[in-house]
């Protein structure tokens, strides 16, 4: 994009030379020196503003920046361009055409460094953006792995108190709430993915409440209902269980 630009600026800087009157020889090595010069100062102001930018409402570094470049860039052409070509209409012309040289470069450079700051700061918005979100997953997985840590023990810890009760008079009983919480601690340990499935989390969820029901019997009496249409729909792991228990 940038070079399109520099060679549309120079090939609309040689016409207008040579519709001055001055020979093609004359009129792009004018506008080759000045084209090359003012893309060395549209990088140099570019590359400085990907590594420093100014603080909000300090637009001024900018302006001043852009100012000593421009300063720079013509008193290089005003050096180097009599040395170049010895036309004495030409430099004449020269020194008659420096202020409007110095304005139009002024602008080019201007904008450069109004669109290099633009794009800069985007940049950093969507890496701060990024940043942001990856700390707020880390701060919701380690929420959530602590949650886990603070239930299963408790919930380990009732349930083999509950299994240690029925083995003396009802063993079916008790064997069949270690089936269900072998299952229920295998599905919690397959469960370290981010997000689940809400149909998987639900019959995970079923699982604690027949092992719960064993430990209260009667006392305890839950029906599960959901929209099918939703099962699919990804949540976080261990979301349901805490609001159950």
């Amino acid at each position: 994009m940038v070079g399109v630009g520099l060679l549309t600026w120079f090939a609309l800087q040689s016409y207008l030379l040579y519709d001055f009157g001055f020979s093609w020889k004359i009129a792009t090595t004018d506008a080759g020196v000045t084209s090359i010069l003012l893309a060395g100062a549209c990088f140099l102001i570019s590359n400085n503003l990907k590594y420093y930018q100014p603080e909000k409402g300090r637009s001024l570094f900018i302006l001043v920046l852009c100012l000593v470049l421009n300063l720079f860039w013509l008193a290089a052409i005003r050096w180097l361009l009599p040395q170049l070509i010895t036309d004495p209409a030409y430099i004449v012309f020269l020194m008659q055409s420096l202020a409007i040289r110095f304005c139009i470069s002024f602008l080019i450079i201007g904008c450069m460094a109004m669109l290099s700051a633009l794009r800069y700061m985007q940049k950093d918005q969507k890496a701060y953006e990024a940043r942001k979100l990856a700390a707020e997953n880390l701060a919701r997985d380690a929420e959530l792995y602590k949650l886990r840590q603070q239930l299963q023990p408790h919930f380990l810890f009732n349930s083999l108190n509950s299994i240690s009760a029925l083995i003396g008079f009802k063993p079916s009983e008790a064997r069949k709430m270690i089936h269900q919480l072998s299952d229920f601690l295998r599905g919690t340990l397959k469960e370290e993915q981010q997000w689940v499935i809400l149909l998987h989390e639900l019959q995970h969820l079923q699982l604690y409440l027949d092992i719960e029901k064993v430990r209260f019997g009667h006392r305890l009496s839950t029906v599960l209902r959901h929209n099918d249409a939703a099962d699919q729909m990804l949540i976080p792991p261990m979301l349901l269980q805490p609001l159950v228990e």
